[in-house]
């Protein structure tokens, strides 16, 4: 089966990737992804070179490889080489959960549970109505996120009122 999405460069597209590769400070994925676009080019003397060829050749996944052609088939040069913006998924906990749940966390644990987890910050954000559902995997990142993770002792205790003095003194060294 033929490939759906040929790669065919005009001279001054091939130039351009050629200087692209070769010159100035550019991500590493953004030079495999000019360097799989120059060897799967069509436009040269030999034809272009078959996916397995520019894997062995590159070291990126087949899949990659596809990807980059079918990119600049469909979406452009720029498209290929570049890394799409907004690429991923949208955050789950936006500014007024994020706000809900960082309250949550300073507040006192149910009763029985001698501290906050994961799962039961998370639970409790879903059965206040904060959120329809959201995973421990979510509360861990925004707790991450906003340094306020569940190892931290509670807002307000500063290391000196910690610190037990048994002498009476200060130790001044």
């Amino acid at each position: 089966m033929g490939k759906r999405y040929i790669v065919t460069l005009s001279e001054p597209e091939q130039q351009y990737l050629k200087n692209f590769t070769f010159t100035g400070k550019r991500g590493a994925r953004q030079i495999n992804h000019a360097r799989i676009l120059l060897k799967a080019d069509t436009n040269q003397t030999h034809g272009g070179c078959c996916d397995r060829e520019i894997h062995e050749a590159i070291g990126v996944s087949i899949r990659t490889i596809e990807r980059v052609r079918m990119r600049f088939v469909e979406e452009g040069l720029e498209a290929a080489i570049n890394q799409r913006s907004g690429a991923g998924r949208k955050r789950k906990i936006q500014g007024e959960q994020e706000a809900h749940l960082i309250a949550l966390r300073c507040s006192e644990p149910p009763v029985g549970h001698a501290r906050w987890t994961l799962r039961l910050l998370a639970d409790q954000m879903v059965e206040l109505g904060y959120i329809d559902h959201l995973s421990h995997e979510s509360v861990r990142q925004t707790l991450k996120k906003t340094s306020c993770s569940l190892g931290e002792r509670p807002v307000g205790s500063s290391p000196h009122s910690r610190m037990q003095n048994l002498s009476g003194e200060w130790r001044s060294s």
